[in-house]
């Protein structure tokens, strides 16, 4: 096979993973809007679960989980963050409502999706609106949810962790629940090393992410779960740098 037929055959496979994501996300849509008003929160969260580890199929994204997954709520998870790929895989392997900057609710089909999985938004530029989201999440943990935070506030490539911001711990302290640290990471299957195709930071698009995603074969999501653990009197600033200091070990794992 020539290198112009080769490359052929990775786009046409490219579009058709890329034409069976985009139907499943359509499905997904259909679902919330039509049939989610009907279910009991426990049945969504199980079609959150189930529609993401599809998803990742229809990707060809393998999914590789590690550690306690398991642990009920109340929980606050806090993971690294790398691309739009990331909540995705977490949710795959585990449901939780996650806390996301107010843009994405105004997205054609994906803010719908993201309040379908129960999103809690945040305007970030706004010191208020922070409060507000602090106070909801402290709400929804003495409730016993599980909650999922990136505290870097941003995406990286995946190479290095950038700093922690402490505000949202503020909450697993005022509700004495326990904080889960989480490693997430895009492996080449083949190679064992990390690939950059899902990455989403910078001047990247949304279209150009998911392009090389679809374009490339044997990526797996790898998402290593650290043991939970509470604040035991630290204040929040104390308490992201030690969990930074976990999800960096956990990332050597």
């Amino acid at each position: 096979m020539s290198v112009n037929q080769l490359a052929a055959r990775v786009k046409l496979l490219a579009c058709v993973k890329l034409a069976r994501a985009i139907w499943h996300a359509l499905m997904g849509f259909f679902t919330i809007v039509f049939i989610f008003p009907r279910l009991s929160q426990a049945q969504k969260e199980l079609r959150v679960q189930i529609w993401s580890a599809k998803m990742l199929g229809c990707l060809q994204v393998a999914l590789v989980v590690k550690g306690p997954s398991a642990v009920p709520g109340p929980m606050l998870l806090a993971a690294n963050h790398i691309s739009w790929l990331d909540i995705i895989s977490m949710h795959a392997a585990k449901y939780c409502r996650f806390v996301s900057k107010s843009d994405i609710k105004q997205w054609p089909v994906i803010g719908t999706l993201a309040m379908g999985g129960g999103t809690l938004f945040i305007e970030r530029a706004s010191r208020r609106d922070a409060m507000r989201v602090v106070h909801h999440m402290t709400e929804r943990l003495c409730a016993g949810d599980v909650i999922g935070v990136f505290p870097e506030g941003t995406t990286s490539n995946g190479q290095s962790l950038l700093p922690f911001h402490a505000n949202l711990f503020q909450a697993a302290i005022a509700a004495d629940a326990p904080v889960q640290p989480v490693a997430l990471q895009f492996m080449d299957q083949a190679s064992g090393q990390i690939s950059l195709a899902p990455c989403y930071i910078g001047d990247d698009t949304l279209w150009r992410s998911l392009w090389r995603t679809v374009c490339t074969p044997g990526i797996a999501a790898v998402i290593t779960f650290g043991e939970p653990q509470r604040a035991q009197g630290r204040d929040r600033r104390a308490w992201a740098l030690a969990l930074r200091s976990d999800i960096e070990r956990l990332r050597q794992l």
